[in-house]
C-alpha cells in the first residue's frame, strides 16, 4: 500500500480462466481465449479499467474508446499469464498488458527492476492476480536469429550492453536470463543507435543455488552475444564496462535505500528457495567476494543484500 503496488481490481487471474473456447496463435506456446458474449462485455470492461489504472491511475474518461481487441494464454512456463490486447478505436493504436498469478520471487522481480536497473515498470497486485505492463522490444531469441547479422547492428554497441546486463543481473540475484526471457530495444540516437536489453521474466528471483545461474553469459542460448563480446572487446574494455554498471547500481542503491530498507524487510520473511539452494549459493558467493559473513545467513533476503553491499570492492 505504501508505494501503491496494492490496487483493488473488479476481476482475478482466476476469473480469467473460466474461457469457454479457445484457438492457436500460429506456432507459438500461445492460444488467443474465448469467452460466451454476455460474461466478455462485463470482462472487456473490466479489463478496459485495468488497463487505466496502469496508464492513468484509474482515470476512466479514457477507457471509453477502448477495447480488448484480443485475449491469449500462455501455455509455457510456470507463470501461464494472460496477455491482454488492449486498441483505440479511434484510431486503431493498440497496446498490451499481462494478467499474471502473484508470486512473491516475480514482486520482488519486479521491484528490484524498478529500483536498481535503469528500466522502470508499473505494476500492481490484489491477492492473487498480478497486473504486469507490457515492455516492449524485440524478443532475444529474435534478435539473434534475425538482427544480430545485419549489416545496420553496431555490433560493439551491443556488446557493450550485454556485459551492462550480465553486471545487472548477476548483482539483483534474477536468475534463468536466456534469450527468450528478455528484450532487446532499439533506439536511433542522432548519429547511430542504441540498445537496451531489458528482462520480461522475473520468476526466477533469487532462487537459485549456483551462482553462475544469475550471469547470462553462462547459457548457451546467449553464446552469440558472448562470442560478440569477446571478438570485438579487449579486457580493458570488458572491465571499464564492467565497472561502469557497477557504479550505476551502486548510485541507484544509495539513492534508494529507503525503499530497499522496507524492501528487504518484507523480503526476510518470505521462502524464496529451498534450504540446499541457499546453502549453496552463499558459499558460492562467500567464496567470489572473499566474504564468510555470507556463510551465517540461512534467509535469500540477506545474502541478496550484502552481495549488494559488497559491489562496491568490485568498483576498482
Amino acid at each position: 500500500m505504501k508505494y501503491g503496488r496494492v490496487e483493488k481490481l473488479p476481476l482475478s487471474y482466476d476469473s480469467l480462466l473460466q474461457y469457454t473456447d479457445s484457438f492457436p496463435l500460429g506456432n507459438t506456446l500461445w492460444i488467443s481465449v474465448m469467452y460466451p458474449q454476455d460474461e466478455f462485455q462485463q470482462i472487456n470492461k473490466d479489463l478496459c479499467y485495468v488497463y487505466s489504472l496502469l496508464k492513468t491511475e484509474g482515470d476512466v474518461s479514457v477507457i471509453e474508446h477502448l477495447r480488448v481487441d484480443r485475449i491469449d494464454f500462455c501455455l509455457f512456463g510456470n507463470s501461464n499469464p494472460f496477455r491482454i490486447k488492449i486498441i483505440n478505436n479511434f484510431n486503431d493504436n493498440y497496446d498490451y498488458f499481462y494478467v499474471k498469478r502473484t508470486d512473491v520471487s516475480r514482486i520482488f522481480g519486479l521491484e528490484m527492476e524498478d529500483i536498481l536497473s535503469p528500466n522502470r515498470i508499473t505494476y500492481f497486485v490484489d491477492e492473487n492476480t498480478l497486473i504486469e505492463e507490457h515492455i516492449s522490444g524485440i524478443p532475444g531469441d529474435d534478435f539473434i536469429k534475425t538482427e544480430l547479422s545485419h549489416p545496420k547492428t553496431n555490433k560493439t554497441r551491443l556488446a557493450k550492453e550485454f556485459i551492462k546486463f550480465n553486471e545487472r543481473c548477476f548483482y539483483t540475484l534474477l536468475g534463468d536470463m536466456r534469450s527468450y526471457n528478455y528484450v532487446v530495444e532499439i533506439t536511433h540516437d542522432f548519429d547511430d543507435v542504441q540498445y537496451r536489453i531489458r528482462a520480461i521474466d522475473f520468476d526466477q528471483q533469487c532462487y537459485e543455488g549456483r551462482r553462475k545461474i544469475y550471469l547470462p553469459q553462462f547459457y548457451k542460448e546467449n553464446i552469440a552475444l558472448v562470442k560478440l563480446v569477446t571478438d570485438l572487446l579487449n579486457p580493458q574494455t570488458i572491465n571499464q564496462y564492467q565497472i561502469e554498471e557497477r557504479s550505476r547500481i551502486a548510485r541507484r542503491i544509495k539513492h534508494s535505500r529507503y525503499v530497499l530498507k522496507d524492501l528487504f524487510d518484507t523480503m526476510i520473511h518470505e521462502e524464496l528457495s529451498t534450504k540446499k539452494k541457499i546453502n549453496q549459493l552463499k558459499k558460492e558467493l562467500a567464496e567470489f567476494h572473499g566474504d564468510n559473513r555470507f556463510l551465517k545467513y540461512e534467509n535469500m533476503a540477506k545474502i541478496l543484500k550484502l552481495h549488494l553491499v559488497s559491489l562496491r570492492k568490485h568498483l576498482k
